[in-house]
């Protein structure tokens, strides 16, 4: 009997293909033989058998994907850039296949940010067009702000009593008293909902100015700066309330006048005055344009009337918001004079800014300016208002006269407030009312507008010192 034996079948340097084989075949040839079972050389190595087919997986596609599906190798031509995904941002069919193909240069450092600020990609080759974009989105981004600002600022507005509301005083004590009024805070409850509010009651003597005021005063729109009725508590309704009649239920809960604060600030804080008087007139000449508009020139201004009030959602130390509660002695007179009430505010600002106003700062001396051209020039309570903010926030007098550039004034102007509000909420700092008010004035803002106000302020001082302010607002 011959031993020689095959050596392809048991060399052990021999390598096989395919490199894995079929479990089941190498467990039976590891198995003891059975009887009639003859093994075939080569048989371990797997060289005949077929391994089982592996699972088909499914694959899906995410929304950041393009419907599109993705071309194979043989599909692309050489030298055929392929369009790149455009980040993390979801695009649909009709955005992965809309617009001419571009170079692959340009299309690898664009975005979806282009998009959203309305460039092309061609329009990134013209310095003129992306500025263009830029003062749109700049003017666009202060718009929204200023619109969630005035809803946070007027939210929360109690809507009129209905006859379901139930009453409860809260202080026997009045919480202000002005010129001609006494102010109490008073619970209005409906169900699950409830507001505080302040029942406004007459002092001795001035009921029947009050009485006229009730009804201009209950057909005026909502407004920052007016003080909003929001109906009559009859009499009896409170059987602890410290005054007998009936008293009329303001929106507002008002803390302070404006006279009393103003003494204040100018005790402890006299460098902050005039920006002080400044804010709380700019708010008044606002109220005063809502009154222009409806025909209603009011007889007498008295600052004893001008109630102060906590704006929603700021912070204590900002400026309070003004509230025009003097209603009593108004004349009906569609069209309003030109400038009706121009002098009672310079009256009020002469009042307002005290003997103790440093002349030294630049605001102080456009404020006392201003109250000196109010009884001349006689403006509406609009364009004294445009003259404040031009105070407040720019531009400076530097740019009076014919051709200056106040059109790229009010561009840099605009970018620079975002570039400041940014920066407060990267601190954690929200907006305030100088924010919004500020915001306001650059939305609103045109060319005529801001030539008109520095008009107004233009007088006989040849030189207007350092344009201070043409700066934002010290925080």
């Amino acid at each position: 009997m011959s031993n020689a034996q095959t050596p392809e079948a048991n060399s052990p340097t021999q390598q096989t293909e395919p490199t894995y084989g079929n479990l089941g075949e190498v467990r039976a040839h590891l198995l003891p033989s059975k009887a009639g079972r003859v093994r075939t050389p080569g048989s371990l190595s797997g060289a005949n058998l077929q391994p089982p087919p592996l699972p088909r997986k499914a694959l899906t596609r995410t929304q950041s994907l393009p419907t599109r599906a993705a071309p194979g190798p043989s599909s692309s031509r050489a030298g055929h850039a392929q369009r790149p995904l455009l980040g993390a941002h979801s695009v649909d069919k009709s955005q992965a296949e809309a617009g001419p193909a571009v170079r692959a240069p340009v299309e690898l450092t664009s975005s979806v940010a282009e998009l959203a600020l309305g460039f092309c990609l061609e329009d990134l080759h013209s310095p003129v067009a992306v500025h263009a974009a830029l003062t749109a989105q700049h003017l666009h981004g202060l718009r929204g702000i200023r619109t969630q600002l005035r809803a946070r600022l007027t939210g929360g507005r109690p809507g009129p009593c209905s006859p379901g509301h139930s009453f409860r005083l809260l202080d026997t004590s009045p919480c202000l008293e002005s010129g001609d009024a006494c102010y109490y805070r008073v619970v209005r409850v409906l169900e699950d909902a409830w507001h505080v509010v302040a029942a406004k009651v007459p002092k001795p003597g001035a009921e029947a100015a009050h009485s006229r005021g009730l009804e201009l005063q209950a057909s005026l729109s909502p407004h920052f700066n007016l003080q909003g009725l929001c109906g009559l508590l009859p009499a009896g309704t409170l059987p602890a309330a410290p005054w007998t009649g009936s008293a009329a239920l303001v929106a507002e809960v008002p803390e302070d006048t404006a006279t009393r604060w103003l003494q204040e600030v100018g005790t402890r804080r006299p460098q902050e005055l005039a920006r002080a008087v400044a804010l709380l007139l700019l708010q008044l000449t606002a109220a005063l344009e809502c009154l222009e508009a409806r025909g209603v020139v009011l007889a007498e201004l008295r600052p004893e009337n001008l109630l102060l009030a906590a704006p929603r959602g700021c912070a204590p130390a900002g400026p309070p918001r003004l509230l025009l509660a003097d209603f009593g002695c108004v004349h009906q007179l569609p069209p309003v004079p030109p400038g009706a009430h121009a002098p009672q505010l310079g009256r009020l600002l002469h009042n307002l800014l005290g003997p103790t106003l440093s002349p030294a700062s630049p605001l102080a001396r456009g404020l006392q300016r201003l109250a000196a051209r109010l009884p001349q020039a006689r403006p509406s309570a609009a364009r004294t208002r445009g003259a404040l903010q031009a105070l407040l926030w720019g531009p400076g007098l530097e740019l009076r006269g014919p051709g200056v550039p106040l059109g790229p004034w009010l561009q840099v102007r605009r970018a620079w407030l975002l570039v400041q509000l940014a920066q407060l909420a990267t601190r954690g700092q929200g907006p305030d009312l100088q924010d919004w008010l500020c915001c306001e004035y650059l939305t609103e803002a045109t060319e005529e507008s801001l030539a008109q106000a520095l008009e107004l302020l233009d007088c006989a001082e040849p030189k207007p010192g350092p344009a201070g302010s043409s700066t934002r607002y010290p925080r």
